[in-house]
């Protein structure tokens, strides 16, 4: 009897699991979708800007870099703005940043704010996924907006205000590139 109490409670979690991964993966699914119309429309406005895709991530150029293109295992260093994503980018969606101008902008007063431009190796395994793929490739003076869905993200895990499973979105201004 045991046993069979045992055997139906491995069933009924592996049968949770499976339902919470179909689920996530339809989210996914769904940012992915919100995050293509998105990118299509802001294209669309301006027809300047250009979209690269790779490995889940999108890179829309709204400005062009020089120089050397970030190759893996390179370094960059950069300014952010970091927005969870729904089908906008918007002030409300702000969850960090360290451009002392998009922290005014949004009426942040952080007394202990650090506004000092961000250093990287794309080799660094604190650094996101969808940010390594939307990275890799920019050039000095880029400014570009990285989105991606959560599994390129944080995944299932909530990280301070950001809710687990969120797509993501970064503003990026590059200030250099580095081997």
């Amino acid at each position: 009897m045991k046993a069979h109490i045992a055997l139906t409670a491995i069933c009924l979690t592996a049968l949770l699991c499976g339902c919470t991964k179909q689920n996530r993966e339809s989210l996914y699914a769904t940012q992915e979708e919100r995050i293509d119309s998105y990118i299509n429309s802001l294209v669309e406005s301006n027809p300047g800007y250009s979209v690269l895709h790779n490995n889940g991530s999108n890179r829309i150029i709204m400005q062009g870099g020089t120089g050397p293109a970030l190759a893996p295992g390179g370094t960059v260093s950069f300014y952010y703005a970091g927005y969870t994503f729904t089908t906008n980018i918007s002030a409300s969606n702000l969850f960090a940043t360290n451009s002392e101008a998009v922290a005014t902008e949004n009426g942040w007063s952080v007394s202990d704010a650090d506004f000092s431009v961000k250093t990287v190796s794309l080799n660094d395994e604190d650094l996101i996924e969808g940010l390594v793929n939307g990275l890799e490739g920019v050039r000095a003076g880029e400014i570009c907006l990285i989105v991606f869905s959560g599994k390129y993200g944080f995944g299932k895990r909530q990280i301070g205000t950001i809710p687990a499973n969120s797509a993501l979105a970064y503003q990026i201004w590059v200030e250099s590139v580095s081997e």
